[in-house]
């Protein structure tokens, strides 16, 4: 049994209604939006976010149907989201495939973006829980804030890991964040649960976000993008702030300056790379993963059944363990 089967069994016939709801909300009579939602539903990722939805609900209680409807907004939301990255950051791949709008344009790309979080709010709705609606409100903001905040910071002159955990908790985390919390509100779990529910699903939020920031600095066709991507985006992430806050070396951060502005080559960006490696600065956001890692199990309640537990413990180590 792998790792994701592991994680996944004690929610297994959830899921797959999951799945079956899921697919059914990708459909449409109007053939060229049939056709690119079509797309996007073969493209599907592992689906994370919903797996830790139904398996935070399994802790605290009995999956429903508030909980797949709560689950399916939620990665509703996040795939729109991608969508409309894609466009503004005028990307091609997407997991190693052609993005949307490679395949179609940037005017598809958006339309189709705001039909899936049109979507995305129609299920929060049927949840019939107003605290969910209201999440999964606030999570559209946070993503679009957290865009913003990265796109300004790019011409910040100092180097702010403060900043960069910022932008996490409003983007990547706050997917983690919400579904783990609407998981527990689904089932009416109480208050104190749906606390330490929320802060779980945070810690796992930033631990996926550093092992994405990490693969930036190796070459991978599975994870669909060149060494060095979000440097040619401008992106100065945990590794890179470490050693420009821990070595005093103008030269590097010149050099780190001219990577957000966009003024750098292909070979500073590689010479950069090689710097960071060097000087520790993977070791360094390795280490911030674990103990995020370790934070978020301490949350995990000692009365809760020892097979969720050990799912949701998997699921932890699955994010900061995977090649890609």
């Amino acid at each position: 049994m792998d790792k994701l089967q592991q994680i996944k069994l004690p929610i297994d016939k959830e899921f797959e209604e999951f799945r079956r709801l899921f697919d059914s909300s990708l459909q449409s009579s109007n053939s060229l939006l049939s056709e690119v939602l079509s797309y996007i539903k073969q493209r599907n990722g592992k689906m994370m976010r919903p797996i830790l939805a139904l398996l935070i609900a399994k802790l605290f209680g009995e999956i429903n149907d508030s909980t797949l409807h709560a689950a399916l907004s939620l990665e509703l939301l996040h795939t729109a989201s991608l969508v409309h990255d894609d466009v503004v950051d005028e990307s091609d791949k997407r997991r190693g495939q052609s993005s949307v709008n490679a395949i179609y344009n940037n005017k598809v790309s958006v339309l189709v973006g705001d039909y899936m979080l049109a979507t995305s709010l129609k299920h929060s709705a049927m949840t019939r829980e107003i605290t969910i609606v209201d999440l999964v409100a606030c999570l559209g903001q946070n993503l679009s804030e957290g865009e913003i905040i990265q796109l300004a910071n790019i011409n910040a002159s100092e180097f702010s890991e403060e900043v960069y955990y910022d932008v996490i908790r409003k983007k990547t985390a706050a997917l983690f964040t919400a579904s783990a919390e609407a998981g527990a509100i689904s089932v009416h779990a109480s208050d104190e649960m749906v606390k330490n529910a929320r802060l779980f699903g945070e810690m796992i939020g930033i631990a996926f976000q550093i092992k994405d920031d990490i693969f930036d600095y190796y070459s991978s066709d599975e994870i669909g993008k060149p060494t060095g991507n979000d440097m040619r985006e401008g992106k100065l992430t945990l590794p890179a702030l470490y050693v420009l806050n821990t070595f005093d070396d103008e030269e590097m951060r010149k050099l780190a300056l001219c990577i957000r502005s966009l003024d750098a080559s292909d070979e500073d960006i590689a010479r950069f790379i090689e710097y960071t490696k060097v000087k520790g600065g993977i070791e360094y956001a390795r280490q911030a993963m674990v103990d995020y890692r370790n934070k978020a199990l301490a949350l995990l309640p000692q009365s809760a059944g020892q097979a969720v537990k050990d799912a949701l413990t998997a699921y932890i180590d699955y994010v900061i363990e995977r090649d890609k």
